[in-house]
């Protein structure tokens, strides 16, 4: 497959798998999440849900919760377990990051010009490199998408699956919204995103960081990520958000 079809191709597999997750139509999973920030250092186990994510806090600084914690946290589940307000409101946040998401995932392939860099070695694999640069001809739909005219760097295909299995993008310049009244997002900044096949047929992010720094609205800013997404298995469809809490809470 030539270079540009099979860019294009990898990301209508990336917009569509994103599609049937925002509506409820992927195989939902459990998974670990270590995240680290320069505050702190947390390890969640979530739950995907019809209902949207369930976390339990099980490790802070790489070690576990101690008995005073645990217990709080053990209090924290009770209480969003009588509370499905509350999850409905977490729920439509997550649908709003999704939708954001989807923004921009439907303007990659036109945001960016792409160039065939060779192949290589992924984590799992070989994979097709390409580089990418700004598309002078795109003019961002959105506020989502207005970082894209800014932004440099790399995208992993795995050229049987057709997925992307890394992309690494650099602002080149600041970027304003709202005319900087909003916020910024300084020149320097950049962002990974890996992915890989964690069950059969399964894709998900296993690996993001970000470093940015700005201002948003009128605070300056820095953002210091790393995320690690690890020990992915399949759940039963349709779990409520109510079972899934009983299941943290008898895990332990």
């Amino acid at each position: 497959m030539a270079g540009q079809a099979l860019v294009d191709r990898a990301l209508a597999n990336e917009l569509n798998a994103a599609q049937e997750t925002s509506q409820d139509q992927s195989h939902p999973m459990r998974y670990r999440l270590r995240k680290t920030t320069p505050r702190l250092t947390s390890t969640k186990e979530i739950l995907e849900t019809r209902d949207g994510e369930v976390a339990r806090l099980i490790a802070i600084g790489d070690k576990p919760l101690s008995a005073t914690a645990e217990s709080n946290e053990e209090a924290r589940l009770n209480a969003l377990l009588g509370d499905p307000a509350r999850q409905r409101r977490r729920k439509q946040a997550e649908d709003d990051d999704a939708g954001r998401a989807l923004k921009v995932l439907r303007a990659l392939p036109s945001a960016f010009l792409y160039q065939d860099a060779g192949p290589g070695e992924g984590p799992t694999g070989k994979v097709e490199k390409f580089t990418f640069r700004p598309n002078p001809a795109f003019s961002p739909p959105d506020l989502e998408t207005q970082v894209l005219p800014a932004m440099t760097g790399e995208i992993w295909i795995d050229p049987v699956l057709l997925r992307v299995a890394r992309l690494e993008g650099h602002l080149q310049q600041d970027v304003d919204f709202g005319w900087g009244i909003l916020g910024r997002l300084n020149k320097g900044g950049w962002i990974v995103i890996e992915q890989a096949e964690v069950s059969e047929g399964q894709w998900r992010t296993v690996r993001f960081e970000m470093q940015m720094s700005g201002r948003v609205v009128f605070r300056n800013r820095v953002f210091d990520t790393t995320e690690e997404q690890t020990n992915y298995a399949l759940l039963a469809a349709g779990m409520s958000y109510q079972k899934a809490i009983e299941t943290l809470l008898d895990s332990k």
